[in-house]
């Protein structure tokens, strides 16, 4: 095991982080394993109380370590991978994770779209009818993430929440509305959680979440969705692949 380095300028706490990682990243500390106490931890490397707290609560935080409280601190399951070489669903992107995932509708009705959304989706004054569509996703019992979407309603005639229940939107915009997916524009920024968004993600108000922001199109380029999403940072990872 590596020892704490002293006379460095990178910090105690910091040096500790990284070797508990490393233990956890090389099965010394396998998911459901607690991990030595902070006393055990200090007495091992010579350090604080306080610097061993913040080294564990560092990881915490980063959703490698979770507290219960009144039985001790663990190593967390990996976080699941999602990634975004190709336009695919929640559920295909979860499922190629090796987890089980499944989804709630919230609400699913109809609207006029806001100057926004009719300029994203590129719809004109006579089109601006969209279907919002909430949806709270889950995987492995555990709310997920929270997805608002809207899809013009002139491209999809006959959508309804019967239609889409148990199943891929984008698996069905394929099937049954002969749409070819071809690519999507997405952005990721850190946000603080509303109260109705912590309340079904099972969160405090104001905890930080990821919002994806996202435009699919098909083919040849017809803006068919728009979407924004919070995820829960401590229960995903995210992926992107680029080519050269």
């Amino acid at each position: 095991m590596r020892k704490l380095d002293k006379e460095s300028v990178v910090p105690l706490y910091y040096q500790l982080k990284e070797i508990l990682q490393t233990m956890v990243d090389d099965d010394d500390l396998a998911p459901g394993d607690s991990i030595p106490s902070e006393r055990d931890i200090c007495e091992r490397f010579g350090i604080s109380r306080m610097t061993a707290s913040k080294a564990v609560s560092a990881l915490v935080h980063e959703g490698v370590l979770y507290r219960e409280r009144g039985r001790g601190t663990f190593v967390a399951s990996p976080k699941p991978t999602c990634t975004s070489s190709c336009l695919t669903g929640f559920s295909d992107n979860i499922r190629a994770a090796g987890l089980e995932a499944w989804t709630r509708i919230l609400a699913f009705g109809e609207e006029e779209a806001s100057r926004t959304i009719r300029e994203v989706l590129d719809l004109s004054p006579q089109e601006a009818t969209v279907f919002n569509i909430l949806r709270l996703r889950y995987v492995e019992g555990e709310p997920f993430s929270l997805e608002n979407a809207w899809v013009p309603r002139c491209r999809f005639p006959g959508l309804s929440r019967d239609l889409l229940e148990g199943r891929s939107l984008y698996d069905l915009m394929r099937t049954d509305f002969s749409m070819r997916l071809s690519h999507a524009r997405q952005t990721i920024e850190p946000v603080l959680c509303s109260d109705f968004e912590a309340g079904q993600l099972d969160l405090d108000p104001g905890t930080p979440v990821l919002l994806f922001r996202r435009v699919a199109y098909a083919e040849p380029q017809v803006a068919v969705e728009y979407s924004k999403c919070i995820y829960r940072g401590k229960r995903f990872k995210y992926e992107i692949a680029f080519g050269i």
